[in-house]
């Protein structure tokens, strides 16, 4: 929920679902977390669109799809679905451009084997356009390129296709690029121009072999024993993997949907040599699908995880994926995937 829409409300519809779930997200010690799960959330939506979207204008022989609806629906029970608010406002997380990128009678797709490599590896990937514009596109101009998120190119490539027809899944030609240059894990955005249509997709490149500097011996354990309390005491530091069999959503007198995206502390130095945003894209899929989280709520209200899942908006519990504390005169890291 955008707790900013409330506001807009000034007929006889007044937004009461809206404060009942800002009165609770602020009972359960999160309200001010609230713009950065809009954030979060709503991020991952819309690659939840571009994929599902791109998925179909890919399938041969498919002429088009139908959106229920571009906006949210309040008409039965809340339904923040949309990309637009219930005012078919923008809600900050994606732009009308951006949407069009992969919505749009002309649109660049690719078909990756993976979005995330080794630097031993190289990217092989198909060009293909959805063209629905109603016309043949005669001697159309491609460009591809590879840059870092400093717009800096890592490769590209330009060739002429003398015709597109109408329809999708056009092969036009490929992307082949070697990542051997690399020596620092990085995100990569891969573009597509055909005619000024412009498409692009971001891709994670890692080192085959990092070196981990660790300055003091660090113990992993499965469990909190007494060995992982000593090792605390005694001022070391404690990786512990926890899996709990807390999160399956029929348990808890609901259904799915479960989470809503995670909202990632980017800044912290435990992702020096993974690189990622506030919000979960491609290369936190793997990680994040069918995890386990830790239930926060008895924590101090202060208490803040690395990576923090964002409930559904009904229930507002305080969740973690990665969360790290001090005891004693040790270091304590867990990690619930």
């Amino acid at each position: 929920p955008n707790f900013e829409e409330i506001p807009k409300y000034k007929g006889a519809l007044k937004a009461k679902n809206f404060e009942l779930f800002k009165e609770d997200l602020n009972d359960h010690h999160m309200a001010d977390l609230a713009d950065e799960f809009l954030m979060a959330s709503g991020k991952l939506q819309a690659l939840c669109y571009k994929q599902e979207i791109e998925a179909t204008m890919r399938t041969p022989n498919l002429a088009g799809y139908q959106l229920l609806g571009l906006n949210d629906f309040s008409g039965q029970g809340t339904a923040l679905v949309g990309v637009l608010d219930a005012f078919w406002d923008e809600k900050g997380y994606i732009t009308s451009e951006e949407f069009k990128a992969f919505n749009d009678r002309v649109v660049p797709l690719v078909r990756f084997d993976a979005f995330t490599f080794k630097n031993t590896e190289a990217v092989q990937a198909t060009i293909e356009v959805a063209n629905f514009s109603g016309n043949v596109l005669q001697d159309a101009k491609v460009h591809w390129s590879i840059e870092n998120e400093e717009q800096v190119t890592f490769d590209e490539g330009s060739f002429t296709v003398s015709e597109i027809p109408v329809g999708n899944a056009n092969v036009i030609g490929k992307i082949s690029s070697s990542f051997e240059a690399i020596t620092k894990a990085q995100k990569l955005v891969v573009k597509v121009r055909v005619n000024g249509f412009e498409n692009s997709w971001n891709i994670w490149v890692y080192p085959q072999q990092i070196k981990i500097e660790k300055p003091e011996e660090i113990l992993i354990a499965h469990q909190a024993d007494d060995q992982v309390l000593e090792a605390l005491e005694n001022g070391k530091s404690v990786l512990q993997y926890f899996t709990p069999a807390f999160w399956n959503a029929s348990w808890f007198r609901m259904r799915p949907p479960h989470t809503t995206g995670i909202y990632i502390r980017d800044e912290h130095p435990v992702f020096k040599a993974f690189p990622t945003d506030y919000y979960s894209d491609l290369q936190w899929w793997e990680i994040a699908n069918k995890q386990q989280v830790m239930n926060l709520e008895n924590f101090d209200p202060e208490f803040e995880p690395i990576v923090q899942p964002i409930d559904t908006w009904f229930l507002n519990r305080r969740l973690a994926m990665l969360f790290e504390a001090q005891i004693g005169k040790g270091k304590l890291m867990v990690w619930s995937v």
